[in-house]
């Protein structure tokens, strides 16, 4: 007869000889999951290949601004630009042909050049005669080529191509050559530029994220909330939620695939990182059964609190940030769940890292979270944090 056991111990952190085996082989490295949106992981994704092949990323699928607010109003369909940076950062840049294909996914086109003339310059990508296409080895040449071609067969007349992301038209192309499905897109490119860890977005839905603010005003739409292309909110955010429709923004809970639910329940840490805290972190847990997941999943949860200037935490301090990490959690969670089923750590630095003021220890270990003060940020990272110093002290927990 098996029986479940729980077993607790000491930890190092950082710790030297866990991280060397870590390296040695980081394709038996730990699976280590992230809930995260935007470009604030870059960093730490390029360099945590070298410790795990095996890592978790579950994005926000609700970005509207830029190039993917374009795609996203002609094609009614969820973002791809974080998940394209994501699987960028995570390839292997060693592969043949990666190099290529970075140049190519990373190009924009021309924002002061003609429709007509852009037009152009896609037909000859497809055409594979475009000097940065020719460049990329077959068979990945056919397949962006072939992507691109699904692409142009269902561009709108009225779809401006100014400043649009290559790689994303290219993401777009599959969506639709896979019948609207991006897991299968996902799986290729995963496989093409053997992207060294899992990329898939939380929910495959076209929704937008929408926030109250405590002075009343609703604003839906991601770009409006993160204060990067549009002014910083002016009150701070009461509440976070998902809708379907920009027009009449009622609160949504979309559900969480069985498929995304194996991946949170496989993990052997869970990492709450640093980033926009609501539009790329809180918004992965609010779909269905995100919480629940996390909740049965007994690995350590470390929550990496921001340095520098994050708009949407007007109002926040890290003691306060925990205590909403703990509501969202709380309201996702079908059944109440102990403080430690939810989080366990928070990573900090006192001495370096700029927080907008002092971190209430005793304030986040009363609500039953460790706090683990150590150095993360350098003076060339500064206001922001090392990614190698993050990883050492996080896969230290692991």
């Amino acid at each position: 007869m098996t029986q479940k056991i729980s077993i607790r111990k000491s930890a190092t952190v950082p710790n030297a000889m866990k991280l060397a085996r870590f390296r040695r082989s980081p394709d038996l490295g730990p699976r280590v999951l992230f809930f995260s949106g935007g470009t604030a992981l870059r960093g730490l994704s390029r360099a945590i290949i070298d410790y795990t092949h095996n890592s978790i990323h579950l994005m926000t699928p609700f970005d509207s601004g830029g190039s993917s607010a374009i795609i996203r109003d002609a094609f009614k369909m969820l973002a791809v630009g974080d998940i394209r940076n994501r699987l960028m950062a995570l390839a292997d840049r060693s592969l043949k042909g990666n190099p290529e294909i970075f140049a190519l996914f990373a190009t924009r086109l021309p924002k002061d050049e003609a429709q007509a003339a852009l037009c152009v310059r896609l037909e000859a990508m497809v055409r594979g005669r475009d000097p940065l296409v020719a460049a990329v080895p077959d068979p990945m040449r056919k397949i962006i080529r072939n992507h691109l071609q699904f692409f142009l067969e269902r561009m709108p007349a009225s779809f401006d191509l100014r400043g649009a992301s290559i790689g994303n038209l290219i993401l777009t192309g599959g969506f639709f050559n896979q019948k609207r499905h991006i897991d299968p897109v996902i799986y290729l490119f995963t496989k093409l530029v053997e992207a060294r860890g899992v990329v898939r977005p939380v929910v495959n839905r076209d929704a937008h994220l929408a926030a109250r603010l405590a002075n009343g005003r609703v604003l839906v739409g991601q770009h409006l909330i993160t204060g990067k292309e549009n002014p910083p909110i002016d009150s701070p955010i009461e509440e976070l939620f998902i809708s379907d429709d920009k027009d009449d923004p009622k609160s949504v809970r979309p559900a969480i695939r069985a498929k995304v639910k194996r991946l949170i329940a496989s993990a052997e840490l869970i990492c709450y990182p640093m980033g926009s805290f609501y539009s790329s972190l809180v918004a992965n847990l609010l779909p269905m059964g995100v919480a629940d997941a996390i909740r049965e999943n007994e690995c350590p949860k470390v929550f990496i609190p921001n340095t520098g200037r994050d708009p949407e935490m007007m109002g926040l301090n890290v003691a306060k940030a925990v205590a909403e990490l703990f509501r969202y959690l709380d309201q996702g969670c079908s059944k109440i769940a102990p403080r430690d089923a939810l989080l366990n750590f928070v990573l900090v630095d006192s001495k370096n890292g700029d927080y907008g003021g002092p971190i209430d220890v005793h304030k986040i270990r009363r609500s039953g979270v460790e706090v683990i003060d150590t150095q993360l940020v350098t003076p060339r990272s500064a206001p922001y944090l090392d990614p190698d110093l993050v990883l050492a002290n996080l896969l230290s927990l692991v």
